[in-house]
């Protein structure tokens, strides 16, 4: 017979380690290149951009295109990057405290 107790407790003990993990999140960062290191996105934990670095060689107002695509490309990448270190925290921060419980995904929830 399941402690149904015991398992609140460890729910609410979980949400509290989940916040206090996404409080920090902001202090994590990852780094996309594109164009062999010509642009280069940081963002953080919460998703958001921190910076956005470009060689002066590629700000040529005729190939503003090119340039748009080096931006999106290391966004991307850097969004990507991110994705799997917020992942790595939260399961860091739950693991050994909720049951496992087969077909269901607690790392999509973050």
């Amino acid at each position: 017979m399941f402690d149904f107790m015991n398992i609140m407790n460890k729910v609410k003990e979980a949400q509290a380690k989940i916040k206090e993990t996404q409080a920090r999140l902001v202090h994590l960062t990852a780094t996309g290149e594109s164009g062999a290191g010509m642009v280069k996105v940081v963002v953080n934990g919460h998703r958001k951009v921190v910076s956005i670095e470009m060689d002066e060689s590629l700000i040529n107002p005729n190939d503003k295109e090119m340039l748009a695509d080096l931006t999106v490309a290391a966004m991307n990448k850097a969004m990507e990057a991110i994705e799997f270190k917020i992942k790595d925290e939260m399961k860091a921060a739950t693991d050994g405290m909720l049951p496992n419980i087969p077909g269901m995904d607690l790392g999509n929830m973050f």
